[in-house]
């Protein structure tokens, strides 16, 4: 993963001792005028909330809240773990369930059991989508799938799961699977598959590594999709040439954004727009790892560059942009957790811009980011604690 190790900035490394190293050198180079994107992030800034632990598990990847809906679940969210677990917690009591029926996961290197995300129509159709890693004929490779989540009657449990999607090509290695959902404010399925630590295929029409999909809800490709008239599985294609993308949220304008791991240096807040290529791996503002030499993005290069990047990496896990009205002065701004920076980064984002704002040294790997029913904001830790973020009392 990008930035996991080394920190890039300037065509110099900086091999990552521990936390306050990094943070010592990130200011550093902040202090020495570094501007990575539009701007300079804010390091260390003053944390305007107070962190509480819920509730711990063993390797947290992600996590959605269910629905009211008058089924008494407002506290209610679902946490997987890359093992292949499933819990129900409650957010309120930091109590948690099982859930049986989740189906036989690849677990290796990055892989394993991937996201979680609630149907929009789950009051009707108890629905719940995961993605997860399988193995098969020329290694292994993202699936996604679907059932109903059954509650009250008994221990939690899927029943009917099926899969609806698959990444194609199965390839070697256990790396850059990406695999995060979305719903579209279309009622449309989004989903991230990386390249595989392949390279080329995000540029190949002829498979879906290194693409955005857009999907119905059964994983068929969407009417309407950018190359659609090419058929196969080009139909599914949203946007080309990305390298890992671990966060993709919509903002309240109906905007997707896509968080994406860089190489060395070089990782990148997008602007999904449909037809898009971002270059991959033709054009980065990182470098491959051993220094190979990426092109940085150019106007008139032909790729869609990022809105914001960070050199050095930060090594983004998740997204979201923010909704509710308990942090004010966030509202319409994307959040992305850190992991090899240790962090949680604001994103001022106006539009189709996005600035760089403050960035709260967090003192260990952040995995996934999620707005509760209540407005709160909840991090997944990589090393197992699910956190409730509270405004700081003046």
């Amino acid at each position: 993963m990008a930035g996991e190790n080394i920190l890039k900035t300037r065509g110099k490394f900086l091999h990552r001792r521990s936390p306050m190293a990094w943070q010592v050198a990130f200011a550093a180079l902040l202090a020495a005028g570094c501007q990575s994107g539009s701007s300079a992030a804010q390091a260390d800034a003053a944390r305007p909330f107070t962190v509480a632990e819920v509730a711990k598990f063993s390797s947290p990847w992600a996590m959605d809240f269910l629905p009211g809906s008058g089924l008494a679940l407002t506290n209610m969210a679902l946490v997987s773990e890359r093992e292949g677990r499933l819990w129900l917690v409650d957010t309120a009591t930091g109590q948690r369930q099982p859930v049986s029926g989740v189906p036989e996961v690849n677990v290796a290197g990055q892989g394993g059991l991937g996201d979680v995300v609630v149907h929009p129509g789950f009051a009707g159709n108890q629905r719940i989508y995961l993605s997860f890693i399988e193995k098969g004929e020329g290694g292994s490779g993202a699936v996604l799938g679907h059932g109903r989540l059954i509650l009250g009657s008994g221990p939690p449990r899927i029943d009917g799961f099926k899969i609806i999607w698959r990444q194609a090509p199965k390839v070697s290695g256990n790396g850059h699977f990406s695999h995060r959902i979305a719903f579209g404010p279309d009622g449309l399925l989004y989903l991230t598959s990386g390249d595989r630590q392949k390279f080329d295929p995000a540029q190949d029409l002829g498979g879906n590594l290194g693409k955005v999909l857009r999907l119905t809800d059964e994983g068929l490709p969407a009417p309407g999709n950018p190359w659609a008239a090419k058929g196969g599985v080009a139909a599914q294609f949203w946007t080309i040439g990305h390298r890992n993308i671990l966060g993709l949220s919509f903002a309240p304008d109906g905007r997707l954004w896509g968080a994406e791991m860089g190489p060395q240096g070089g990782d990148e807040l997008n602007l999904i727009a449909a037809g898009k290529n971002y270059g991959w791996p033709k054009a980065s503002n990182g470098s491959n790892y051993g220094a190979g030499d990426i092109p940085d993005h150019q106007a008139g290069d032909g790729f869609e560059p990022p809105k914001v990047w960070w050199n050095p990496s930060i090594s983004p896990g998740g997204l979201m942009i923010y909704s509710g009205d308990k942090f004010a002065g966030w509202k319409g701004d994307a959040l992305v957790p850190a992991l090899s920076g240790e962090a949680l980064i604001r994103i001022d984002i106006d539009g189709d811009r996005a600035t760089k704002a403050e960035q709260w040294p967090m003192g260990g790997r952040i995995r996934a980011v999620e707005q509760g029913p209540d407005g709160l904001v909840y991090l997944l830790e990589d090393a197992g604690r699910l956190v409730r973020l509270d405004p700081a009392k003046n």
